[in-house]
């Protein structure tokens, strides 16, 4: 029989409340070291669970040698690329190239370790939080990670000394720093509503009953716009423009092989596992849900994976789906629909709080300034629109009569 939802407590005492001991230091290194283990193992089962999903789609067999239903794919593939020959282009920037791949990948763990993956247990008399870290500023550091691995990608381009791959780096660098400002407009929006920073708080929030949950109370508009931004933030179709195969080669990873190559394959497909946890997290509730009388603490982790798989089958299904924008459509998409949209949305709620009278002027107002911006969008793609066509914004200035003669092509008489 299902009992009351499990509320994820925040106020329990902190695991240095009494010193830190051998025991506290032995803790935290098993958090780190079952967070590492744990999101590696998911990035190997992704792997094989998109190659899956996207071949019954397709109606493929998929992998099916390797293992059985061909789990073991993933290791074979990731154990060739290990002992093929590292390629170095020789007119690398041989530091810089050698680090950029792990500018990409270490954003990625980094940003896992403060989600929460279930409530507390008990270890050695300590309470423990079901998570790596939780600092106090926890939704701000998922942020500032992002926008470091914009380095790893703009550095692999750059660092190998061929023009390809830097152009496949200055397109993925402005699309992945465009749609940031979506991702921080919508997450100000979630702070607004949870009162708080850290991700325990923003999941304690939403704790009470499933319409708590941010997708609902705030709308829907700002779960769909953070989804939509952490997909083109993460390069994966059908944003991934920075992999334009007939454009590129590869894009900013052309002129890696073997275990750095490995290393952009599996930051991508452990990103894309960080921000479905991130989208659960800060829309979904998290790890919260109802619960059995029996093993209490096991069912907030299966709530967690159960929402986090849903959001991974979804990206895999979108993969599989539609296809690729082009460049302008992209960037159009986010300077002058979602950035506009998240912004007002994040008006309107924040009037809302104030009061509904505010917030109904504040609606009114972005309805009205948005008519504006669609119509002045309108008239300027009119505008490029004839001139591309070869007509003209300004009205022909007529010639002179001697002049249109002389210009008029004909044959010249004696």
């Amino acid at each position: 029989m299902l009992t009351a939802p499990v509320v994820l407590l925040v106020d329990n005492p902190p695991l240095y409340a009494h010193g830190v001991g051998l025991a506290v230091v032995l803790i935290d290194l098993v958090r780190v070291l079952v967070g590492l283990v744990a999101l590696l193992g998911a990035v190997v089962m992704m792997i094989w669970f998109e190659r899956k999903v996207i071949s019954d789609m397709q109606n493929r067999i998929g992998p099916n040698r390797a293992g059985p239903f061909g789990l073991l794919q993933t290791l074979a593939d990731g154990t060739k690329l290990l002992f093929k020959e590292d390629l170095l282009p020789g007119q690398a920037d041989r530091t810089v190239f050698r680090l950029a791949p792990f500018l990409s990948l270490m954003p990625a763990f980094l940003i896992f370790t403060v989600v929460p993956i279930g409530g507390v247990v008990t270890i050695a008399h300590h309470v423990v939080d079901l998570q790596v870290a939780d600092p106090p500023i926890g939704i701000l550091l998922v942020l500032a990670l992002g926008s470091v691995a914009v380095y790893g990608t703009m550095l692999a381009g750059w660092s190998s000394g061929s023009k390809y791959p830097l152009l496949g780096s200055v397109r993925a660098s402005a699309q992945m720093i465009s749609y940031e400002a979506v991702l921080g407009i919508t997450v100000v929006t979630v702070v607004l509503e949870a009162h708080g920073l850290t991700t325990r708080q923003i999941v304690a929030s939403q704790a009470a009953h499933f319409w708590d949950w941010n997708a609902l109370r705030l709308g829907v508009v700002p779960f769909v716009l953070f989804f939509i931004a952490s997909t083109a933030e993460l390069n994966r179709p059908p944003f991934d423009l920075a992999e334009g195969e007939s454009e590129l080669g590869g894009g900013f990873h052309t002129e890696y092989s073997s275990f750095r190559f490995a290393t952009f394959f599996m930051a991508e497909f452990m990103n894309t596992i960080t921000m479905s946890a991130i989208v659960v997290t800060l829309f979904f509730g998290g790890p919260d849900g109802p619960g059995f009388h029996v093993v209490r603490w096991l069912w907030p982790i299966l709530w967690f994976l159960g929402k986090t798989l849903v959001f991974l089958y979804v990206q895999v299904w979108i993969r599989a789906a539609l296809p690729r924008l082009r460049y302008d459509q992209l960037m159009d998409l986010g300077w002058k629909v979602m950035i506009p949209l998240s912004l007002a949305w994040l008006l309107v709620v924040a009037g809302v709080h104030q009061s509904t009278t505010w917030g109904l002027g504040v609606l009114g107002g972005c309805v009205v300034a948005g008519g504006l911006l669609f119509q002045s969008v309108r008239v300027a793609r009119r505008r490029r629109e004839g001139l591309a066509s070869g007509g003209s914004s300004f009205e022909p200035v007529p010639a002179a009569p001697g002049l249109r003669a002389a210009a008029t092509p004909g044959k010249v008489e004696d």
